[in-house]
């Protein structure tokens, strides 16, 4: 039987695998405030499943606190925290966005939850730390609406908060890779077309995207997420990562059209919203178990398409364990 690191790396490289590697994730709202209480529920769900790599479920709000957002978790069925100020209100806030010292504050205590998780964790169960690429974090700063105004009217002026911004998460990246971590899960809500158009990407995202990427080169683990309906698959599929995840099930994309689009491995198959949340077990066992067909159980790692709601079922969670067990129908 193949260790979850030895797993992990044989679908990352389109090998043969005793089964195929599993994953799922969610956010803890509240335990995430704490470096203890995120590193506790991080290693306690990675047990209780079984699972085959351990995704630090971070808030997106961890990446922008320290440069004085504030914010609370509202009911959000994902978990998500909400934004009840901003820092950037007009152009002149931008100049406030300068790098920060990520061994302090809150990106300080999220390196102290991640080497504890490293420290406690199996050492063959793969780690990865969950980023937001740099123009997110911009968007996060202003909320979407200014920001892309601002975006579009003072592009000399975002592009040197972003240079701030992906200088902050390349020096993050790297911690988090020293401190044990095996790579980031990089979340880059901006390259979709819902938001962006390509040449508009080329020019405010990919930059700082490969900025961080490039810091995080010590991991063997490194992870692409691709937000929304409309992702630019086929524009970042040259980035310099070992798997991609975005929402295959919903955005047109499927598991095999991306495989022929990109070298990189692919996680996904079972779609969260819907399925995960309102399906039955069984619903969410064949879709499972379709995906891993469709990819003749190669360069998959079986995953939601993203975070899913923290009111799914248990049994659908246990379902979709165990379809990647072989033997079971």
């Amino acid at each position: 039987m193949m260790t979850k690191r030895e797993r992990i790396q044989a679908a990352l490289a389109g090998q043969p695998v005793d089964r195929v590697p599993v994953g799922f994730w969610r956010h803890w709202p509240g335990d995430d405030q704490n470096p203890d209480s995120l590193a506790a529920v991080s290693l306690a769900y990675q047990r209780k499943y079984d699972l085959d790599f351990i995704k630090l479920p971070v808030s997106s709000t961890y990446c922008v606190e320290d440069y004085g957002i504030a914010h609370a978790y509202r009911g959000s069925i994902v978990g998500d925290r909400e934004y009840l100020s901003r820092v950037i209100n007009s152009p002149g806030d931008w100049a406030k966005i300068v790098p920060l010292d990520v061994r302090r504050g809150t990106y300080g205590w999220h390196l102290e939850s991640l080497q504890k998780i490293a420290k406690e964790k199996d050492p063959a169960t793969p780690l990865i730390v969950t980023m937001f690429h740099p123009i997110a974090m911009a968007a996060y700063l202003a909320g979407d609406e200014l920001f892309l105004a601002h975006l579009r009217e003072y592009p000399e002026t975002i592009m040197s908060a972003l240079h701030s911004l992906a200088e902050t998460s390349a020096k993050f990246a790297a911690a988090c890779i020293e401190a044990g971590a095996d790579g980031i899960f990089l979340s880059a809500r901006f390259a979709s077309f819902e938001l962006l158009s390509r040449d508009e990407y080329d020019q405010f995202g990919r930059p700082s995207d490969l900025m961080v990427l490039d810091a995080a080169s010590g991991g063997w683990f490194n992870v692409l997420h691709l937000h929304g309906q409309h992702p630019m698959f086929k524009e970042t599929a040259g980035y310099p990562v070992h798997a991609v995840n975005w929402h295959d099930r919903t955005s047109g994309i499927d598991l095999q059209t991306a495989a022929r689009l990109s070298s990189k491995a692919v996680m996904g198959g079972v779609e969260q919203m819907h399925l995960l949340q309102d399906g039955s077990p069984q619903a969410v066992a064949d879709q499972a178990k379709e995906a891993i067909r469709s990819m003749n159980s190669r360069r998959l790692i079986l995953t939601t398409g993203c975070t899913y709601p923290i009111s799914v079922p248990e049994v659908n969670l246990l379902a979709m364990r165990r379809a990647v067990e072989p033997g079971i129908d």
